[in-house]
């Protein structure tokens, strides 16, 4: 069994699509889909159920996939083992993050490393959703929580601070909140609340609970602008709010404090491109801590 054969075959299981596995991979759609063929005409069997919305992987690739994961562990570890063999810093690193912080923080300063290492390709995904790195969706995640489970390696980034804001248009029209019960007078921005990924995402409960808001935006950088644009009071990353100089802090004694983990899988030690972005990132957060507040 070729294993590059079978590399093809995990992209595709985790991406569940073969557009998407050829992007991961770097390849032609075509190709994946001529080499996803030949295995399972080697193999004698269907390992994916075809539709036009994706792949679904059949008992039979149900099966592979559990073998084929274990044979990359192996490669990954023999890799580290001999002494890091991935060390010509070439290949695809997916990074997940959230909203906020990838496209506010990260978006800007990752062309350096992209720069400094053309053999890579970076995938920066900045959107409100949790990645799973034990399914291979990111090779690197940015949390706002520590992962308990799963063989996982996380790093403690920054702590970070979320404040009231509101836009200084808004606050000429009305009086600013003199106490937190003064919120309940004020058109309040939130998240929608059943669409967040961790429960260390509800900020407003630290600040009033229930937080009453009748705007409520999915991404971090959709509150930010429909604040800024002056539409109510909302909570919002102090580092991001530090952007838009139209922006006010409101009741300023009053704020809520999380962290940002790295997180890598366990095997990803041997594979030199993987731990230089992470490196490469953590080196950004330390050397401007300050901004987080």
């Amino acid at each position: 069994m070729n294993w590059d054969d079978l590399r093809i075959f995990l992209a595709v299981a985790r991406a569940g699509q073969i557009l998407g596995a050829a992007r991961r991979l770097g390849l032609n759609h075509a190709t994946v889909g001529r080499r996803l063929d030949a295995l399972e005409t080697a193999l004698g069997t269907r390992l994916f159920t075809r539709r036009p919305a994706g792949c679904e992987p059949t008992a039979e690739g149900t099966r592979l996939l559990a073998i084929a994961e274990r044979m990359e562990r192996e490669v990954l570890e023999a890799g580290a083992l001999m002494g890091d063999t991935d060390i010509a810093l070439s290949g695809t690193v997916r990074i997940g993050a959230p909203d906020g912080f990838g496209t506010s923080f990260l978006a800007a300063r990752l062309g350096a490393f992209a720069e400094r290492h053309p053999g890579i390709t970076l995938q920066l995904v900045p959107v409100p959703r949790a990645f799973s790195i034990s399914r291979r969706e990111a090779d690197i995640a940015v949390t706002v929580e520590r992962p308990e489970e799963g063989r996982l390696v996380a790093r403690k980034l920054t702590d970070y601070a979320l404040g009231l804001y509101a836009a200084r248009t808004y606050l000429a029209r009305v009086a600013a909140p003199a106490s937190l019960a003064d919120l309940s007078a004020h058109p309040l921005i939130g998240h929608v609340d059943d669409l967040l990924y961790s429960p260390r995402l509800h900020y407003g409960r630290e600040l009033a609970d229930p937080w009453p808001s009748r705007f409520e935006i999915s991404s971090a950088l959709g509150q930010r602008e429909a604040v800024a644009a002056g539409w109510g009071i909302g909570i919002l990353h102090r580092f991001m709010a530090a952007e838009r100089p139209e922006l006010v802090p409101v009741l300023p004694a009053h704020e809520v404090r999380r962290s940002y983990w790295l997180v890598t899988h366990e095997d990803a030690r041997g594979v030199a491109r993987v731990r230089a972005v992470a490196d490469f990132i953590a080196e950004l957060v330390e050397r401007e801590r300050a901004i987080f507040g």
